[in-house]
């Protein structure tokens, strides 16, 4: 059976002050994420309660990238719980009165999102920013989140693992160094674990080829993306019955599973945002750009 975690306790609002009595001159925190439409959004409740329980004294607010996902989500909702762009989020803050704000990504690697998130905060006046960096924006990020991952890596008798990475379009993209770095790391310390990508460097025949040679009749796919929303539950898992990645090799005779979270009365697909490791990477990410105020 693929490994399940609970996670337990109240849930934060998403968005909105806290009445716990902060002062407004205390750095903000607005946490950007891209945006899903897929019952993985839960991702960012947990999120929140864990920023709010981090950071004490600190406003945390969101915002999200994705056009598309914030049209489509925003049509059902009230003015007051509408999902907020970056510079409407940021506007909001300085009409509350932060002087100071942490912009925090809830990217994996530092590519084209990142850069577009750079441009757009620079462009914004009238309030003092620092962008906090990615979940391996650092080697020894990297190498951290990894050791917590490898606690659920099956065994090389057993089967092989699949870390499942967004990708990007882009050959210019930084993130590719990122992810052969990562690849180098698998090749060398983990033999039975491969790098897989819904587009970029590594395609998703390469991996799927290695996974189905490889000894054993096990795959684990292991997600590495902060939500395990549309591309895991569809391209990945198949969820909407379609082909998949995981149909394809069950097609060949391997059994496949993937990592789960119950959250609530919920569960869910375990995505990066359910790891302690990866939260307590973005939290010395906002602390290191806070310094910086």
């Amino acid at each position: 059976m693929s490994p399940r975690t609970t996670v337990r306790g109240p849930v934060c609002p998403v968005r909105g002050a806290r009445p716990d009595g902060r002062e407004p001159t205390a750095p903000a925190v607005l946490t950007v994420a891209f945006g899903t439409t897929t019952r993985a959004s839960l991702t960012f409740s947990f999120l929140d309660r864990e920023l709010c329980r981090r950071l004490p004294g600190h406003e945390i607010r969101w915002a999200y990238a994705s056009d598309r996902i914030r049209k489509k989500l925003n049509t059902s909702r009230s003015p007051e719980t509408r999902l907020r762009s970056v510079p409407e989020a940021l506007a909001e803050l300085q009409a509350d009165g932060f002087t100071r704000a942490v912009v925090q990504p809830l990217y994996v690697v530092p590519g084209e999102m990142y850069d577009r998130l750079l441009a757009t905060v620079a462009g914004f006046p009238g309030l003092r920013t620092e962008v906090g960096g990615t979940l391996l924006h650092r080697w020894k990020s990297l190498h951290r989140l990894l050791g917590a991952l490898s606690h659920d890596f099956l065994p090389p008798d057993e089967g092989c693992n699949v870390l499942v990475a967004h990708g990007t379009p882009s050959t210019a993209s930084g993130a590719n160094a990122v992810y052969l770095g990562l690849e180098r790391t698998l090749a060398r310390h983990h033999p039975n674990t491969y790098l897989g990508m819904v587009e970029g460097v590594v395609p998703p025949d390469d991996t799927l080829t290695a996974a189905l040679v490889h000894p054993g009749e096990r795959v684990r796919f292991i997600p590495l993306m902060v939500v395990a929303g549309d591309h895991v539950m569809n391209d990945v898992m198949g969820e909407n019955g379609k082909g998949s990645w995981r149909s394809e090799l069950e097609a060949a005779g391997k059994r496949v599973d993937m990592p789960t979270v119950r959250f609530g009365d919920s569960e869910l697909y375990r995505g990066l945002g359910f790891v302690p490791e990866a939260v307590a990477v973005f939290v010395d990410e906002i602390q290191t750009a806070m310094d910086r105020l």
